[in-house]
């Protein structure tokens, strides 16, 4: 199977709704490809120091088969929530096709920074997204898979 190793990095929001009556806005981003599984999801770290706008420069990476870049219907989605000791409350969150984000990054080499409105619902919230993203290499499973392997066991030894 032909794949490609996805790296994005959630580097800041600014501008956010604030969600809280008291106290102050912890946030942190949840990001899942193709699916909202929890058990998929990553999340970056909580910002407890930049309320409505915070900053994680988090880097997430993935490995994404190559057919969730040659349709539209592969969604990258990221959450944004508000840390309270009640549960996390819903800030907003951004939707963009994974062949979207490819073909905006393959003529600048594979990467690019992007910037989105945040969502609530169907309409435009208050706020924006900051993010950069790389694609590499198509190769094929079981040769990236051999390739991460030996990276390993190199390290061990």
């Amino acid at each position: 199977m032909e794949c490609r190793k996805f790296e994005i990095t959630l580097i800041s929001a600014h501008d956010l709704e604030n969600v809280r009556i008291l106290g102050k806005m912890k946030v942190h981003a949840r990001v899942s490809i193709g699916s909202t599984n929890q058990e998929t999801e990553k999340r970056t770290p909580t910002d407890g120091h930049g309320e409505t706008n915070p900053t994680w420069n988090f880097t997430m990476k993935y490995t994404i088969s190559e057919s969730m870049i040659q349709h539209y219907n592969t969604m990258l989605v990221i959450k944004l929530y508000c840390k309270r000791k009640l549960g996390d409350r819903y800030v907003g969150e951004i939707h963009t096709p994974m062949k979207e984000l490819f073909e905006f990054a393959k003529p600048m080499g594979g990467s690019c920074i992007l910037s989105f409105p945040v969502q609530k619902g169907c309409v435009n919230s208050q706020g924006e997204i900051r993010f950069s993203c790389r694609f590499g290499e198509k190769v094929m499973l079981d040769d990236l898979l051999l390739a991460e392997n030996l990276a390993a066991g190199m390290s061990l030894g």
